[in-house]
């Protein structure tokens, strides 16, 4: 999987080079175009067209025939059954669509999500930089004598807080110009471990996590995910959440994408001839 996110990532930083100076949506809008375009197609592939566009039809009548007959209880409860039935196949001819998308979608959102929500760290502002080590939470466990080495360009304002309660080691860091840079954690058996800090604009892939975790991973796929059999567990660096301008509506970048999308698949499902 690591691999996968690796070739995505490469090939997504590839697209969006070009455009990483303008403003966020030049390249949110085409992005869209091209899902909506590639989310029909695969509807229109994998699903029986001919049984949708029928269920879609009988609980279309029903709504006419709830309107003819308003005056006939019997005839509208029958008509309102044949709806939820024709509405719920209408879903289930769906699913199949669904389950094709669903894997490509959680991967591409991921790597939009680290592209798109966050804004660089300001320069001059302090983070935390939080290390999770793996334990048990022993409140008296030894410090683990980590070390934190960073560039010039990134000032280390205190030295590492332990919190053994909590398995964690704490600095408190902030760049001093624009820049991307790697930090380098380095346990006391010489082990290393890095984590990459962006304090610049633009469109780049920004990591707020590094981590083993399988579903962190899968929403924060802006680093390589940290060795399964090594100390540490996460690494965490808060960036500042940024939002999407788009026609003057100041919205994050999923709820934009999610509107284009919807407004795209109405407006494309006549030309491109699919039913949903």
């Amino acid at each position: 999987m690591s691999t996968l996110y690796a070739i995505v990532g490469a090939i997504f930083d590839a697209l969006f080079a070009p455009f990483s100076e303008l403003p966020a949506w030049v390249t949110l809008v085409p992005i869209s175009v091209a899902f909506t375009i590639l989310a029909l197609q695969v509807v229109k592939w994998t699903s029986n067209q001919d049984a949708v566009n029928r269920a879609k039809e009988q609980w279309q009548s029903g709504i006419f025939e709830i309107r003819l007959f308003n005056d006939d209880i019997g005839a509208i409860f029958r008509a309102m059954g044949r709806i939820f039935l024709n509405v719920a196949k209408q879903i289930s001819l769906l699913v199949v669509p669904l389950l094709w998308m669903a894997v490509p979608f959680a991967i591409v959102m991921g790597q939009m999500e680290v592209k798109y929500s966050y804004s660089g760290l300001p320069v001059g502002e302090a983070v935390l930089l939080k290390v999770t080590l793996k334990g048990d939470g022993d409140p008296t466990a030894p410090d683990p004598g980590l070390r934190l080495e960073a560039p010039a360009g990134v000032d280390v304002q205190t030295p590492a807080i332990w919190v053994p309660a909590r398995d964690e080691v704490l600095w408190r860091i902030a760049p001093t110009q624009p820049g991307d840079y790697d930090l380098k954690l380095v346990e006391s058996s010489g082990e290393t471990t890095t984590k990459t800090l962006v304090s610049q604009d633009g469109i780049v892939r920004r990591s707020p996590y590094r981590t083993t975790r399988f579903w962190t991973q899968l929403l924060f796929p802006g680093e390589a995910p940290l060795p399964a059999d090594g100390r540490v567990q996460e690494i965490s660096l808060p960036y500042p959440g940024q939002t999407v301008n788009l026609l003057g509506i100041e919205l994050h970048w999923l709820f934009q994408f999610f509107i284009l999308t919807v407004i795209l698949a109405f407006a494309l499902r006549g030309p491109m001839k699919v039913t949903f």
